[in-house]
């Protein structure tokens, strides 16, 4: 699968007919079935960086909470709002890309004491399965993969909207999360505290706040 560069510029689609505002309202389904307004978001999508986030959360020294992104990533979304069961998503990560605010807690975390950027420059989400769980809310499964080792994770995706912007571009919004043991990818930094307790986390919180805009079909 080819990924679209993070810096490409998606053509604009032609405006669909739906109004220019969120469509659908949860106490306009069924649980369990999914809207049928949100069949006009069918297609290809991609994360638009600038207003997106791709992020992190973990317990440092058990009273304060570190938090960073990932600031480089390509992606390539499909979503199918008649059969959310067909949609698909992939997100390609540079591990050296890695942000938190303090140049050398980056350096550390790029470093061989955890991602080992210079040896694994990447990591992967690859979706398997994707469900309707509630009313906006998709359970999205598939496997991330970093330092070589690939391992299933559910992510809960919530629905948040779609408009067409001023400049005409198609645009959804998805806000995610899932939390994982640092230490079954192969993150196996063990510091301790005086206190016996870990200086980081085994527990990650890893968080998805996504823009998609829309991308032209192929040909």
């Amino acid at each position: 699968m080819n990924l679209f560069t993070r810096g490409a510029s998606p053509r604009r689609s032609a405006p669909p007919t739906a109004a220019q505002s969120p469509v659908g309202s949860p106490a306009s389904r069924a649980a369990g079935h999914p809207d049928p307004a949100l069949a006009a978001l069918t297609g290809d999508w991609m994360i638009d960086p600038a207003h997106s986030r791709i992020g992190f959360s973990v317990r440092h020294a058990l009273v304060t909470t570190v938090r960073g992104a990932f600031t480089e990533y390509r992606s390539r979304l499909h979503f199918d709002g008649r059969d959310p069961a067909r949609s698909r998503a992939e997100i390609l990560l540079s591990t050296a890309s890695v942000d938190t605010g303090v140049e050398q807690r980056d350096a550390h975390l790029a470093g061989r004491d955890f991602l080992n950027a210079a040896a694994y420059p990447q990591m992967r989400f690859t979706s398997t399965a994707v469900r309707l769980a509630a009313p906006d809310v998709y359970l999205m499964t598939g496997d991330l993969t970093i330092k070589d080792i690939t391992r299933p994770v559910d992510l809960e995706l919530t629905y948040i909207g779609h408009v067409v912007d001023p400049f005409g571009y198609e645009r959804a919004g998805f806000d995610g999360t899932t939390t994982i043991d640092r230490s079954r990818w192969g993150l196996t930094y063990d510091a301790r505290l005086a206190e016996g307790g870990a200086m980081v986390s085994e527990k990650v919180r890893l968080q998805f706040d996504i823009a998609a805009i829309r991308t032209p079909a192929a040909g």
